[in-house]
């Protein structure tokens, strides 16, 4: 009893740290920006019915942006985890394996063919695209008499991205809806409003909670695929059913986002540093993680230029490029 109990006081105690740093995150984004504000100002904005201008530009602006960073950083960093823990391939990202850049060409297309199409069409538009992107980077990478392995994995990702990418700008250029496009998926969490953030908070949520009901499962095949299934584990059908998953967090927050590349490879990293290989504790680990990640790079991206914006997506590939080179050189020896 008191080896088992030691991990979940371990566990419990990261959460808690993990749960601390979102609440800086969240404060921090909630009083900072082109326009800072009190954290007087920011308390009577959640707790009152108090009115001002800073009031209303809290209640209003920041706390629709803030609740939609929370839900697609967390998405995309439990996509993430779940890429590399079923792959075991350490440059699996969402973002880097044509998921989000399926997503992305499908906005494009959705934009361009059905201009009266609302939200939430959008975002089932975007569902579709990620999957599409996803079939064609495995069949691709399966193509070969050798199967798939990670290399071929990563080429055929980078193939279908530039690929999903040429077809998203090519639409938005013939269908003259580049500015469209471009303000969607370059302006990451500008102008969000509540509307957007109830469409994507359900399919967010039942995800990133249905993922965690498969994390000793997503352990297993980390570990050993071979071995998962002599112990009984029906191997096609959980794949089937966190990827799945992986297309419904990462469709989800391009619709509302845009294509952000990187944080689903960074966060999981991070949290796997010091949370080992049991992804009982990096999947939850990874949503307060990801969450925070995305608060921060957003609060950077208001304050970096201001008053202007500079789009959350270039922040985090600032970031994550050389966080993708250090990977590349360590290789695989980030997941043993």
């Amino acid at each position: 009893m008191r080896a088992e109990s030691a991990p979940s006081r371990s566990l419990w105690g990261k959460l808690l740290a993990a749960s601390i740093f979102l609440i800086l995150s969240f404060s921090v984004s909630l009083v900072m920006g082109a326009k800072s504000t009190t954290l007087h100002d920011a308390w009577l904005a959640l707790v009152s019915s108090a009115s001002g201008d800073d009031i209303t530009l809290i209640r209003e602006i920041r706390l629709p942006r803030i609740a939609a960073g929370i839900l697609v950083g967390a998405a995309l960093a439990v996509a993430g985890a779940i890429m590399q823990g079923l792959t075991r391939n350490p440059l699996a990202d969402p973002g880097l394996l044509g998921v989000t850049s399926g997503g992305n060409a499908a906005l494009a297309c959705a934009l361009a063919f059905f201009p009266a199409l609302n939200y939430f069409g959008i975002m089932v538009a975007c569902f579709l695209g990620a999957a599409a992107g996803a079939l064609l980077v495995f069949g691709l990478g399966s193509a070969s008499r050798s199967g798939l392995s990670s290399m071929q994995l990563v080429l055929a990702g980078a193939a279908v991205t530039a690929l999903l990418t040429a077809i998203a700008e090519g639409v938005a250029l013939y269908f003259k809806i580049s500015k469209d496009v471009s303000m969607w998926t370059a302006a990451g969490l500008v102008g969000t409003n509540w509307g957007q953030v109830r469409s994507l908070a359900p399919f967010v949520i039942a995800g990133i909670l249905i993922s965690l009901c498969y994390a000793r499962q997503l352990t297993l095949l980390s570990l050993n695929e071979t071995a998962a299934t002599g112990l009984g584990l029906k191997t096609g059908q959980v794949k089937a059913v966190l990827y799945t998953l992986v297309v419904i967090l990462a469709g989800a927050s391009v619709a509302l986002a845009g294509n952000m590349v990187f944080l689903g490879l960074m966060v999981p990293h991070i949290i796997r540093s010091f949370a080992g290989t049991d992804y009982r504790s990096i999947l939850p680990l990874s949503v307060l993680g990801g969450a925070a990640f995305m608060l921060l790079a957003d609060t950077m991206g208001r304050m970096v230029h201001a008053p202007f914006e500079t789009p959350v997506a270039a922040i985090i590939a600032m970031l994550g490029f050389p966080f993708f080179l250090i990977i590349v050189r360590k290789g695989a020896k980030f997941l043993s």
